[in-house]
């Protein structure tokens, strides 16, 4: 508890920029009564410095114990600044350190003492800031200039031609905060004074901007925004998502920027995976899609959002996953969430506001328990899973009109895997309830209502119906139909496990060509190795056993280097071993020696033992227990340039081991350096 100060110096510059004042300050301090007897004393005193620097606009305050100095060391120091992307904005930091070399027995105590003190105070700073900014509004002051240099003496016939540039100088620099004093616009215009430009994209900082595209953002909300934009841009060496997008993954986890960052890295690695990016551009769904299901995008809601009807009681679940296998029916998903995207941005720009999520009108006229198929409920399952933890905060409304009385029993198999958060904007309206108060006409348009709700607007939605039983396939047909589909992307996916690596072969016939990598570790350490053989291995085996079993596309095992192979005999080691850990992703390449056969192995990492002691350290424990089994995960894609198209150039082959990842921000890099290829950050 602050009782009284006493000022010990000060200093004022004499333009008036710079105010130095240190004070001995007497604090009341929260302590036992017993502490305080043995101690001697009622209170304590601290020296404190404060520094202003009107014209860096900085403040610092710097603090340190006089009392027990010999005894307990505490230093403290908080700094106040501008931020740097909004001047409007001030920046905080503080840091405080303690060391406690004796103090009468009570050492443990007193530390206890001094972190929750320590803890109290900074909860107590922000009512402390809000008392004397309520006490600055009482007295009527509701704005404090900014610091300006001293008016200008007159000039010389001499120096009049320095004097006109520190002038336009000061123009440029203080336009803002003269204007808010009252000075007319004439009196700051130069010509050579740029005009700014506002409520530009790029200006992603600019209120206008905010306002424009991202909606009412608190300062709070805008600062993690920036935080996790600025830390995509230095570690994600992908596209960049856009500020919506940012946004809504901070929205779905209340603005925490850890879980966001999380579950956002997830994503991307995702989308990279599936090349979901490109889908609208690349994917042409089938034909029985196009002719049976019951879904499509129809006009807008009344707030603007894009309007996605959906005939889930039309729509014959069992005779789509039949026809198409539940990858077609997720990768249609995936791009009617693309569509999605893309129409919201349209319609930001055409209702002049934000709008960043979308209306689904579900239809359940005549579901029946033909709906609740099994393998349908899977498929749908999977898919309310899979656009969760990618399109969050994208659903802005769900009407669920005409709900019958089997849908209980629908909604207790989904509701569990919706998040909280989504199933709050669920409507649900059994029978006719849709057309009275409270109802659609709420929410949407008379005139887009469409014509199968007794609306009259036409449309275009397939009315679906049963898929003819000619079009349904085989499980055969269908496993080799989601393996084409999710190879359309250039990465393959592996399972690695302990004592089972996974392994491609590469066959090289000319020498000097150029072997390239591309690869995200998911899940786990691995050791990434590449070997030569003169000979051919085995035809390639998939791991069989019960535990590694892989049944899943995007889960593949294969082992190619015989077990009565010896290294340095049947084949060699080309480049030293790489030890890449989780959330890595590495590039690289290497130049070929010799023709022959050239194997790229990923291997499970196991933790070494402590080479010093027999304990192992507590940095091997923390790593194995977030493993939680002997297994990871790569995504990789290779390719071969052929010599006759390599120029001998090693800078455009230089290996990049980047640090972007769902788990670890950290940038690694390996400084060594090999004939044939080179590691670099």
């Amino acid at each position: 508890m602050f009782v009284g100060s006493d000022t010990v110096n000060e200093f004022k510059s004499e333009d008036g920029a710079i105010h130095v004042i240190e004070r001995r300050c007497k604090l009341d301090v929260d302590a036992p009564r017993l502490l305080k007897k043995i101690a001697g004393v009622d209170y304590v005193y601290f020296v404190q410095k404060n520094s202003l620097n009107s014209r860096e606009r900085t403040l610092h305050i710097e603090a340190y114990n006089e009392t027990f100095s010999n005894r307990v060391i505490i230093n403290e120091h908080c700094c106040y600044t501008v931020h740097p992307e909004n001047e409007d904005w001030t920046c905080f930091e503080q840091s405080a350190s303690l060391d406690i070399k004796s103090f009468f027995g009570f050492e443990s105590t007193v530390e206890k003492i001094a972190m929750k003190q320590y803890t109290s105070n900074i909860k107590k700073g922000k009512e402390i800031i809000e008392y004397y900014l309520r006490q600055l509004e009482e007295e009527g002051i509701t704005f404090v200039p900014r610091w300006t240099p001293p008016s200008i003496t007159p000039c010389s016939d001499t120096s009049l031609s320095s004097c006109k540039k520190q002038a336009a100088s000061m123009a440029v620099i203080i336009p803002d905060a003269a204007l808010k004093e009252g000075l007319s616009g004439d009196a700051l215009s130069s010509p050579s004074a740029p005009e700014p430009v506002v409520g530009t994209p790029d200006d992603k900082l600019d209120a206008d901007y905010i306002k424009r595209y991202l909606g009412d953002l608190t300062p709070l909300q805008e600062s993690c925004l920036i935080r996790l934009r600025q830390w995509l841009q230095e570690t994600h060496k992908g596209k960049i998502p856009k500020d919506e997008h940012i946004l809504r993954f901070l929205r779905a986890r209340d603005f925490n920027i850890d879980k966001a960052r999380e579950i956002m890295c997830q994503s991307l690695t995702w989308r990279k995976q599936h090349q979901v990016d490109y889908i609208l551009e690349t994917w042409t769904p089938p034909q029985v899609l196009q002719d049976y299901y019951a879904g499509g995008w129809h006009h807008h809601d009344k707030d603007g959002r894009p309007l996605y009807v959906l005939r889930l009681g039309q729509m014959d679940t069992k005779g789509l996953v039949r026809a198409l296998g539940e990858e077609a029916l997720l990768r249609y998903v995936l791009s009617i969430n693309e569509e999605g995207l893309r129409r919201c941005e349209e319609n930001t720009k055409v209702f002049g506001r934000p709008i960043s999520s979308w209306t689904c009108l579900v239809d359940l006229e005549g579901l029946n328990m033909r709906h609740l198929w099994r393998p349908g409920v899977k498929a749908l399952l999977r898919i309310i899973e899979v656009v969760e933890a990618n399109y969050p905060e994208t659903l802005g409304r769900l009407l669920i009109l005409r709900a019958p009385r089997v849908f209980p029993v629908l909604w207790t198999l989904v509701s569990p895997f919706i998040d909280d958060n989504t199933r709050r904007k669920f409507l649900i309206y059994a029978g006719n309830d849709y057309q009275g108060p409270g109802g659609l006409l709420d929410y949407i348009d008379k005139e887009i209502i469409p014509d199968f709700l007794s609306g009259e607007c036409m449309c275009e939605v397939p009315e679906g119906g049963l898929v003819p039983k000619s079009l349904y396939r085989t499980a055969e047909e269908l496993e080799n139909e989601d393996l084409k589909l999710w190879t359309e992307t250039i990465y393959q996916s592996a399972s690695v496990f302990k004592g089972a690596p996974h392994e491609i072969l590469i066959q090289i016939v000319d020498a000097s060509s150029v072997i390239t990598w591309d690869f995200d570790v998911c899940k786990g350490d691995i050791v990434f190795n590449i070997y030569h053989s003169k000979r051919s291995p085995q035809p390639a085996k998939k791991d069989s056993l019960g535990a590694h079993s892989i049944t899943s596309p995007g889960g593949n095992n294969v082992q190619l280097i015989d077990k009565v192979w010896q290294l340095g005999r049947d084949y060699s080691m080309v480049e030293s071993p790489l030890i890449c850990k989780e959330g890595e992703s590495v590039q690289g390449s290497h130049v070929t020696r010799w023709p022959g056969f050239y194997i790229l192995q990923w291997k499970f990492h196991s933790m070494p033992a402590c080479a010093a002691s027999s304990l192992p350290r507590v940095d091997d424990v923390l790593a194995s227990l977030q493993v939680s089994s002997h297994k990871c995960k790569v995504m990789y894609y290779t390719e071969v340039i052929g010599s006759e198209d390599f120029r001998g150039s090693m800078t455009s082959l230089e290996s990049s081991h980047s640090g972007f990842s769902q788990l670890s921000a950290a940038t690694t890099s390996s400084s060594q350096s090999h004939s044939s290829s080179m590691i670099s950050r």
